[in-house]
């Protein structure tokens, strides 16, 4: 096994100086988890710990010193074990192949942990994001204070890892923004082969349900290399587009339908995240040209308004402000009951038809970590009262973006029947998304390899 070890041991050299001199962090994988009976799922590791080391087996644990000294816990070198299960590095081997100071078989984790431990000053753990290991670190104190007779000191601090790490892994380097490109490119082809493949079927008289276009994501995904989508792919046929979180499954896919299709593939541990929506025979109806082009615009407007310097909710206002001012000229929303532009925004009277936000952080996590709040401006608190719910709302300012930040761009529009809805609207569900990398003077959008004008979708579907 070899990788470039020189990047997870430049990062672990950037948090070691934030735990402290006297201060150690503890980093454990993702478990393995079972299915059913003699099943496991297929196994995906932690995204802090791989974000430090690389390292993609299960059953594994880092350890890092404030002085940067850096000790695995891994899986032992097992033959028998391998025949059933596959290669393990090993104790012996990961050092070198890893770049780290020491390894140990991970079957003396509770012995060695207490040594690790003695005589710092505060441990380091990512908070509430592994069941048990609050109850593990405890029974590891529990040891140290045992020998504190013994002139051995405890760390008296726990603190929580998430928060630094959270602000590294904001900022993607140049290594981490070419995978996610490439991860965006595999994507933006499998859009594509499900667009074709729905009107190439329908032309040819055959039946076509939700899991033909998602069978074709699935396959481009894994020609072009990638290990895992990266969340559950959204295959949305007809009115099942205005189920936000719909999963791929049965339904028909009719001609004069739309099909919405969000899906992503994970590319060596980085996520990406496109929604194409389209129609099934390959030709918008007037109604859905309208609604598509709509939703179009206000994607461009969020991504003019996407640059170093805003903020992270200026796309999501920007965007606001198109579709709410579409939709009164539309007739979706009634000028005499909601009066103008100002009025449906103060009022959210647009949320009837467009209840998410327009974007998220994107990275190792399809929703990436990261704090949505400028740290520099946390103390700033104003209060308001929402004006559906009536709920008091706290506000702080938005983060500030800086260059190699990344989000996505996903406004929509979901229009089910209700009184006053224009009919010709109803069981329509749009949206459109695309993962954007924050740049100097503006972002570039990665996944326009599936394209987005509505004409250019309709001679895709020719083709």
């Amino acid at each position: 096994m070899r990788i470039d070890s020189t990047i997870y041991a430049e990062r672990r050299a950037r948090l070691a100086t934030q735990l402290g001199k006297d201060g150690i962090a503890i980093i454990p994988t993702a478990p393995e988890r079972q299915r059913n009976r003699d099943s496991d799922f297929l196994f995906r590791h932690d995204s802090y710990f791989h974000y430090l080391t690389g390292f993609t087996e299960p059953n594994a644990w880092l350890v890092l010193a404030g002085d940067g000294r850096a000790t695995l816990f891994c899986a032992p070198k097992d033959p028998q074990h391998e025949i059933w299960d596959g290669y393990r590095l090993g104790p012996d081997a990961a050092p070198d192949a890893l770049g780290l100071d020491a390894a140990f078989s991970v079957d003396t984790l509770d012995a060695q942990l207490p040594k690790l431990l003695e005589n710092k000053a505060a441990v380091w753990y990512p908070f509430a994001t592994h069941k048990g290991l609050e109850t593990r670190v405890d029974g590891w104190l529990q040891s140290v204070r045992a020998r504190v007779r013994f002139g051995a000191l405890c760390p008296e601090e726990q603190r929580d890892l998430c928060g630094p790490l959270d602000e590294m892994r904001l900022i993607k380097d140049a290594h981490e923004q070419d995978v996610m490109r490439r991860a965006a490119q595999i994507s933006a082809r499998a859009h594509i082969r499900a667009m074709q493949l729905s009107a190439r079927m329908l032309r040819e008289g055959k039946d076509v349900r939700e899991y033909h276009l998602d069978a074709e994501l699935l396959h481009e995904f894994r020609l072009g290399g990638s290990q895992y989508p990266a969340y559950g792919s959204i295959v949305a046929a007809g009115a099942n587009a205005c189920v936000l979180h719909y999963r791929a499954d049965a339904a028909p896919v009719r001609a004069g339908e739309l099909v919405l299709i969000d899906a992503g593939c994970e590319l060596d541990s980085y996520a990406s995240d496109i929604t194409r929506t389209f129609p099934a025979d390959g030709k918008f109806t007037g109604p859905q040209r309208a609604l598509y082009d709509l939703v179009l615009q206000s994607q461009y407007a969020s991504a003019a308004a996407t640059k170093a310097g805003n903020r992270f909710n200026d796309p999501h206002e920007a965007a606001v402000k198109v579709l709410a001012q579409g939709m009164l000229d539309l007739g979706l929303l009634d000028a005499n009951k909601v009066g103008g532009l100002d009025d449906v925004i103060d009022s959210r009277a647009y949320f009837q038809f467009y209840m998410h936000r327009t974007s998220h952080w994107l990275g190792m996590d399809v929703h990436d970590c990261g704090s949505y709040v400028e740290p520099t401006q946390v103390g700033e608190v104003s209060e308001r009262k929402d004006p559906l719910s009536n709920e008091v709302i706290k506000n702080r300012p938005s983060r500030i973006l800086h260059p190699g930040m990344v989000l996505t761009l996903e406004p929509g529009i979901y229009v089910r029947p209700g009184e006053g809805v224009p009919e010709q609207f109803h069981h329509i569900g749009i949206r459109i998304e695309d993962d954007a990398i924050v740049t100097a003077t503006g972002c570039e959008l990665i996944s326009r390899g599936v394209p987005v004008d509505a004409d250019e979708i309709e001679a895709l579907m020719r083709a």
